[in-house]
């Protein structure tokens, strides 16, 4: 039992006088854990009564605030110290104070002040200490605060767990007292230290029970993103004369910033639009939105597709941070499908298939956020014929990178091959898209490190 009789301590030599003129500050020992026995039955049961109690009133309470204020005030009790402070490290690695109590139970609003150097020592070392101020020149030693306060004694403990020393939050339980009669002695640190160890582990439970809430509201939220992205991969357009299109998208993560577009200009021609934004998340999936909805506003109005892109790129200079860009391929077709013509914003060239044959353009102008004041212009015109397809996509998909070999990316010629394989079938937009994909994601694994995005047309 803990209040069992205490042996005679064995003798010890004794310790080394403290020069004259300087504070007794004491580190506590590392065997701190019961050296608040007494030997005296009834004190010891007592005490230990108070400390299970307050264990577990510590780990019982579900008010934190509450709680704190009852740690301080029962440190107080316990210390028989006149004022008590949780002192916690900010983001900053600063000492902030958390709670401040005086011993009546008042909360210490005015002059809060305490030994800086102390709370310092203890957080450096990971230690106990207390210190006895016998004289001024001690309290200037200990620092400025402790002389102004005429304070006789100090004591303070670590709260920090052994997670908490390796990067995660730390603080002091701090108590100190002006009375001239009042020394901390070894019996008070140990139990002051018992005490603390409590402490740390429930503001610890606390921090790890704000964390998973976090990141439930978190996943909440990306959910809620990656639900409304997906609503803006508007379905590919069925009733286009002479022509037959269709898309597929799969993000990296819960957002994307990989996106596609059907829309119509204000001539009622049909725009094929595919972005990608550098980087993948939250940030560039905002992107992609404002893109795509001021991309379909400018159509509808502005006659010349070159001229509203040139708008889109000065509306998203004044959001995009600098070193964010876009890339864009801006596809707008002729009637039934007779032409295409091609503004390419630094996108990967789309891969035409004619006559058992795939070739690429090369004419590019630069992506979106590289310069407000950028104009754009048509940069090719292709004419289509029966049987023509088109692929545009992101680099995500030709990134991909083998399950077997992360040196080997799945490449352009493997999707050569898939194309003409399936125009020599003649098969549909659709089945063509979800071959590519298909074979990109058997290729990776079922895995893939950036949002794969790509858009099938073909000609009637």
């Amino acid at each position: 039992m803990f209040w069992r009789s205490k042996k005679p301590a064995p003798k010890s030599e004794p310790s080394p006088a403290r020069p004259v003129g300087a504070p007794d500050l004491q580190a506590a020992e590392d065997d701190t854990g019961t050296r608040f026995l007494t030997g005296d039955t009834e004190v010891d049961r007592r005490t230990v009564e108070m400390l299970l109690e307050t264990i577990a009133r510590i780990s019982q309470s579900p008010d934190l605030e509450s709680l704190l204020d009852y740690i301080v005030d029962n440190s107080i009790q316990f210390s028989g110290a006149e004022r008590g402070f949780l002192i916690l490290v900010d983001a900053e690695g600063q000492p902030k104070v958390r709670v401040a109590r005086a011993r009546d139970g008042r909360k210490v609003e005015e002059n809060v002040r305490f030994s800086t150097s102390v709370v310092r020592k203890v957080l450096e070392q990971q230690k106990p200490v207390l210190a006895t101020v016998q004289s001024d020149s001690d309290a200037l030693e200990l620092g400025r605060s402790v002389f102004d306060l005429k304070l006789r004694a100090v004591m303070c403990v670590p709260l920090a767990t052994r997670q908490d020393i390796e990067g995660g939050t730390r603080g002091v339980l701090y108590v100190d007292s002006k009375a001239a009669t009042r020394e901390f002695n070894q019996r008070d640190l140990s139990l002051f230290d018992a005490l603390s160890r409590q402490i740390a582990i429930k503001l610890e439970n606390e921090n790890l029970h704000l964390a998973s809430l976090e990141k439930a509201r978190l996943e909440q939220s990306l959910e809620l993103a990656s639900a409304i992205q997906n609503s803006l991969m508007v379905q590919a357009p069925t009733n286009v004369p002479g022509l037959e299109v269709h898309g597929w998208f799969r993000s990296a993560e819960r957002a994307s910033g990989d996106f596609y577009e059907f829309m119509f200009t204000r001539d009622k021609r049909l725009a094929v639009a595919i972005g990608d934004v550098s980087g993948h998340g939250v940030g560039p999936a905002l992107i992609t939105s404002a893109a795509q909805a001021s991309l379909r506003s400018y159509l509808r109005v502005m006659p010349d597709p070159a001229a509203a892109l040139t708008m889109v790129n000065e509306d998203l200079s004044q959001r995009m941070d600098a070193g964010m860009f876009l890339t864009l391929l801006l596809l707008v077709f002729g009637p039934e499908g007779r032409f295409v013509d091609l503004i390419n914003a630094g996108h990967h060239a789309p891969l035409l298939v004619r006559g058992g044959a795939v070739t690429q353009t090369t004419k590019h102008g630069l992506a979106l956020n590289f310069a407000a004041d950028l104009p754009y212009q048509i940069d090719e015109r292709l004419e289509l014929e029966s049987g023509d397809l088109l692929l545009a996509f992101t680099d995500g998909l030709i990134e991909a990178h083998s399950a077997a070999d992360r040196g080997q990316l799945f490449g352009e010629e493997r999707v050569k091959q898939i194309l003409l394989e399936h125009a020599r079938k003649r098969s549909d937009a659709a089945t063509i898209s979800r071959a590519i994909a298909e074979a990109a994601f058997q290729f990776a694994g079922g895995k893939h490190d950036d949002d794969i995005t790509l858009v099938v047309i073909r000609k009637l």
